[in-house]
């Protein structure tokens, strides 16, 4: 063994000889170098192991950038970035993503894909989109002048409903009194052969809600001052939504027949505001009008008129129309119809739209005075049927001609807005008390309302007074009167319940509720809710009976009968009033009785059941007080299985 050498492929387990000639250590040296080059020391002079970490290739530098819609394909996706589909597809497979060309992704995926090819987005919705597309080939010779829009502000009791009463029964073109009717919530009126539109939300609410969409619907503003009031906390906040939409203002000093009355004073108080009178060198149009009176009235459209040459609103009728949802609501008899407002181009009867997740055709179109038409040009309101669910209010209706993308879009936001729904839970009584004995709630909110202010105010110490060194109930607002939507806003911000105490809900609350999953417990005997309160906190809700809502009826006159008492004469507004529900009257939303009908009846035939659409008589049993107004509602308690258990 000691005559043979390794073998060649086999490792120097032992440090060759020490050479003793010059070329030997020459030679030895040549060897040895290449080892001290590449296998470096550490600290302590130990040999370092040789390997090397394979590090992910940096992604190449961003040298364009693409623009990507909502609801966008690979295969559009590809063509956007100039590659393949293929090259997109294994970018998604390493991502552990199966995809076929033909597959929407989400704007955050579509983002590191570009970026993974070098490229940067911009994202722009599918309406923005197109109405782009088509910018991009109008020319100047298609725009023409378009009527302006207008929305009257101001606090209230200063005369918005008057005035806009006024203005539309003095139609300067027609002299029609009345001529125009008022479903709608928006309308036009003529005057000198030209048009200005009306949108019939005198309130701030509609006007920030459609802000809050990023839906510019006016163009100016019309804030009324009564001249007798001054300057007060609802017109500082009307001004404040005006600047911030960006639309010019004209100031309507209402109120100027009444004795009272001191323009001047309303002037300077809005100078202070910085909306400089134009009779004292600013830029703020004033307009002393009287909308009993009907004083002034065709020089504040002309003035409406003026402004809105100033801004020189264009519009193109030859175009695909863009329309703006001003309100939406379900008809037993149409289905669902949207008012809309066409902001551009024409729409017609028989075009095919996308409006939010809501895909569909024109079946149908209504004017403001409620006479079918076959197209509508711009900045005019119009009724829509066609519709296969109910659009959101702000929503943006954009005419479309490939079929095939818009129903994609629509089913692409449809799935979004259910998984943000299914996302969006509120907090209930039960929710409540399902996560105490989990140990995640320790703070119970509550909105409450009652019929009065001493009610109020107890109940709202009754309730603080139960909070627990575990659990903490906080009232984070009491209020007096019925339920509005902007205590189910509140309560849908904040995670709270609402409890109306002899009050019940407005309609618009109560479709809010449903919507935002608000709880609403209503109550009418204090131990009952303190019991109830109690046994959310203690993890021992179990309701034994839910009171089911049956219909609602309004009183329109009344009889006295010997020996029967007070009937009253009603027409059921909603579902169905049966001869053994119990009644609840309602005088203003507040509760006024509770009990037993006595008696119901249709002409002079006793009936089990009275349909919504149909008169008929009730009498209450040992209750006589009926008014024309108060609304009687049906209800029924229902013995229901515990929903959780002990």
């Amino acid at each position: 063994m000691r005559g043979r050498g390794p073998h060649p492929t086999s490792p120097i387990l032992e440090p060759p000889p020490p050479a003793t000639t010059d070329a030997g250590r020459r030679d030895a040296g040549k060897k040895r170098g290449p080892q001290r080059d590449h296998r470096e020391r550490d600290n302590e002079g130990k040999l370092k192991p040789m390997f090397r970490k394979s590090e992910p290739a940096p992604p190449p530098p961003i040298d364009r950038e693409i623009t990507i819609s909502e609801g966008i394909t690979v295969k559009e996706l590809s063509e956007k970035l100039g590659v393949k589909a293929g090259l997109v597809i294994k970018q998604l497979v390493d991502r552990k993503i199966f995809a076929t060309i033909n597959q929407t992704l989400d704007t955050k995926l579509t983002e590191e894909i570009s970026r993974a090819f070098g490229a940067s987005t911009a994202k722009m919705s599918y309406e923005e989109e197109s109405v782009q597309d088509v910018e991009s080939t109008e020319v100047a010779g298609d725009l023409e002048s378009r009527p302006p829009v207008v929305t009257i502000m101001g606090h209230v009791d200063h005369g918005k409903t008057s005035l806009l009463d006024a203005i539309r029964e003095t139609n300067v073109a027609g002299r029609e009194a009345g001529g125009i009717t008022q479903h709608i919530g928006a309308y036009h009126v003529e005057i000198n052969d030209r048009k200005i539109v009306f949108i019939d939300t005198p309130g701030h609410e509609a006007f920030t809600r459609m802000r809050a969409r990023g839906s510019k619907v006016t163009d100016i503003v019309v804030l009324v001052v009564a001249a007798d009031d001054g300057v007060m906390p609802q017109t500082k906040e009307a001004i404040d939504h005006a600047r911030a939409a960006k639309v010019p203002i004209i100031v309507a000093v209402n109120k100027i027949d009444k004795p009272e009355a001191q323009p001047e004073r309303v002037k300077q108080q809005l100078t202070d505001m910085g909306l400089m009178p134009e009779d004292w060198g600013g830029d703020t149009p004033f307009v002393p009008v009287s909308a009993k009176q009907k004083q002034n009235l065709e020089a504040l459209l002309e003035i409406i008129l003026l402004v809105a040459d100033m801004q020189e609103l264009k519009a193109n009728r030859a175009r695909p129309a863009v329309a703006t949802v001003l309100e939406a609501q379900l008809d037993r008899g149409r289905g669902p119809v949207a008012t809309l407002l066409v902001r551009n181009g024409t729409l017609r009867v028989g075009d095919h739209f996308l409006c939010g997740t809501v895909f569909g055709r024109v079946r149908a179109l209504y004017d403001d005075r409620g006479n079918q038409v076959k197209e509508v040009g711009p900045s005019m309101p119009v009724e829509l049927l066609g519709l296969e669910s109910m659009p959101e209010v702000g929503d943006g209706l954009q005419v479309v001609t490939d079929l095939a993308k818009a129903r994609q879009i629509a089913e692409f936001r449809e799935v979004k807005a259910r998984e943000v729904a299914m996302a969006k839970t509120r907090i209930t009584l039960d929710q409540f008390h399902a996560q105490l004995r989990e140990g995640e709630t320790k703070e119970l909110n509550i909105i409450l309302k009652a019929d009065v202010g001493g009610t109020a105010e107890v109940l709202s110490d009754t309730l603080q007074k139960l909070s627990t060194e575990k659990v903490r109930i906080r009232v984070i607002m009491a209020g007096v009167g019925a339920i509005t939507q902007s205590d189910v806003d509140l309560a849908a911000a904040s995670s709270a319940v609402i409890i109306g105490f002899n009050v019940r809900p407005e309609r618009k609350a109560t479709e809010a509720a449903e919507l935002e999953k608000v709880d609403i417990r209503l109550h009418t005997i204090i131990y009952e809710l303190t019991d109830e309160i109690k046994r959310a906190m203690v993890g021992m809700l179990e309701p034994v009976f839910k009171e089911a809502y049956k219909g609602r009826a309004e009183v329109r006159t009344t009889f006295r009968i010997s020996k029967v008492g007070t009937v009253a004469g009603c027409y059921v507004q909603d579902g169905v009033i049966t001869r053994d529900c119990q009644v609840r009257l309602l005088r203003d939303n507040i509760v006024v009785f509770t009990g037993r009908l006595d008696s119901l009846k249709r002409f002079k035939n006793d009936a089990s059941e009275v349909k919504s659409g149909f008169e008929c008589g009730m009498a209450i049993a040992g209750y006589n007080d009926l008014k024309p107004g108060d609304i009687i509602e049906g209800f029924v308690k229902e013995k229901v299985a515990p929903q959780l258990g002990v």
